[in-house]
């Protein structure tokens, strides 16, 4: 048995089949899963701090901070590509996250930008696609390193190619700085309008969070806050075909009970792959391992859509009546077949409904099926929020505020991580669509409330953590 077998045998083993039979099945599935079913762990990242990069001068900050980068992780590609060479499994992306770089620019004099270049230059020597960190977390106010940062997001993103940003402006515990929101409808509207002839596509790489996991490795919400180690390894398993795959065989007319237990099953699965995946890339770096994210990562490639999922679980068109539920089921499903596979889950962990980047949500937007209503509802039960959603290029900075604000409302009362990744698209309106390409795929522009919330969102100050965070 090689080695990229290892991990089936930690799969229950029905005691219906001998161990020889069991073996050869569970070889036949993972192939399957493989080469029909689009698995794939999607990326593999590491976490880099650069709390020992501080520096007064901004320019000596920036040199130190890509020669850290550059020390730890130029050889991150080549282990991963000999992995999945030896292991038989697909591994589609390399990615870093470092410290908020907020937390290190305070003091320093200059430009902050030079920081974001260094981060870049240090991501295309690792050749890595991308790099998260250029960011802060002001939940509960700003220092003046968090607000000359978030200021020059939009200049940063579009004078970069590989950097993402992630701003925290909410959390449970300390409820919603309005003051943030506000702050980042602007930096959403401008960072669309640099980059308006390529269809606002700076603002892919720009995510607004509330409770923000301290170590996520998908973009563009990765970032490795100070409570992790100095350099770790956080791996981020797929698989939305393969599940598709198993519900399909299941067919229609079995249980929501049984649709579950399919889901965790075949999560269970797919989580094992992805440690052994993690453990070996720290082992061979000699860098700690951090988590799996257990998340169903979609591409826009037919097959491999968590809206297909969601319409096999039995709703004709994702965005119908029952999609909240359905989706709720299926996040569960994979947390629970995860959390027996791993003690070491974390990141965001469930289902990820990013609508351009799903061939499914796409038809089900073409259809009128599935509105930033609806999806407002899906992230109360998703991994993350509204994520990738295409809206016209002229709404107006307090509209941008008041749906980011909606998002860490969901989060901040639930105690889950929410997050918005919208997509201002310059020159479109509803129903008008923008092809980016590769994994972001088609975003079709929707229609926004007619409404205003302008009022509201100039009172600014802060909504105050509920009740229900007081449990120290």
């Amino acid at each position: 048995m090689n080695r990229g077998q290892n991990f089936l045998l930690l799969s229950p083993t029905p005691y219906s089949l001998t161990p020889v039979q069991h073996e050869l099945e569970e070889i036949f599935q993972t192939l399957r899963m493989i080469e029909s079913e689009s698995f794939d762990i999607r990326t593999v990242t590491m976490g880099i701090s650069l709390l020992d990069c501080a520096d007064r001068d901004m320019k000596s900050m920036a040199e130190r901070i890509e020669e850290k980068i550059y020390s730890r992780a130029n050889n991150l590609r080549q282990t991963v590509r000999d992995i999945q060479s030896e292991l038989g499994i697909p591994i589609v992306n390399c990615r870093l996250s470092t410290t908020p770089v907020a937390m290190i620019a305070g003091n320093a004099q200059g430009d902050v930008t030079l920081l974001a270049k260094a981060l870049d230059r240090a991501a295309e020597r690792c050749n890595v696609n991308y790099i998260g960190g250029f960011g802060a977390t002001v939940e509960k106010g700003f220092t003046e390193g968090d607000y000359r940062l978030i200021e020059a997001i939009p200049e940063a993103l579009d004078k970069t190619q590989r950097v993402c940003s992630n701003v925290a402006v909410a959390s449970t515990k300390a409820g919603i700085n309005m003051d943030a929101v506000l702050k980042m409808g602007k930096v959403v509207r401008d960072a669309a309008w640099l980059s308006a002839d390529r269809g606002g596509i700076n603002c892919a790489k720009l995510v607004v969070f509330c409770n923000i996991p301290t170590d996520n490795p998908f973009v563009a919400g990765a970032m490795h806050l100070p409570s992790e180690a100095d350099t770790v390894i956080n791996v981020g398993i797929s698989g939305p075909g393969v599940v598709r795959g198993v519900l399909a065989r299941l067919g229609p007319d079995r249980s929501l009970t049984d649709v579950a237990e399919a889901i965790k099953n075949t999560s269970f699965k797919i989580t094992r792959a992805g440690e052994l995946v993690g453990r070996e890339a720290a082992r061979r770096l000699d860098v700690q391992f951090g988590v799996i994210d257990l998340s169903l990562a979609p591409t826009p490639a037919e097959g491999d859509s968590v809206a297909d999922i969601l319409e096999l679980i039995g709703v004709e068109k994702t965005g119908a009546h029952g999609t909240t539920v359905a989706l709720a089921l299926l996040t569960d499903a994979i947390k629970k077949g995860g959390a027996m596979a791993t003690s070491s889950f974390g990141g965001l962990s469930g289902s990820f409904i990013p609508v351009s980047e799903d061939a499914g949500m796409i038809r089900a937007v073409q259809a009128g099926a599935l509105s930033i209503d609806k999806l407002e509802a899906m992230t109360s039960v998703c991994s993350v929020g509204l994520d990738m959603v295409a809206i016209p290029g002229d709404t107006s900075v307090e509209k941008i505020a008041a749906i980011i604000a909606d998002q860490m409302a969901i989060g901040v009362i639930n105690f889950k991580t929410t997050a918005a990744r919208l997509l201002p698209i310059p020159g479109k309106g509803p129903g008008e669509t923008y092809d980016y390409g590769g994994l972001l795929g088609t975003a079709i522009v929707q229609e926004v409330n007619k409404f205003g919330s302008d009022i509201l969102i100039h009172r600014a100050g802060r909504v105050p953590p509920p009740i229900h965070s007081l449990r120290n």
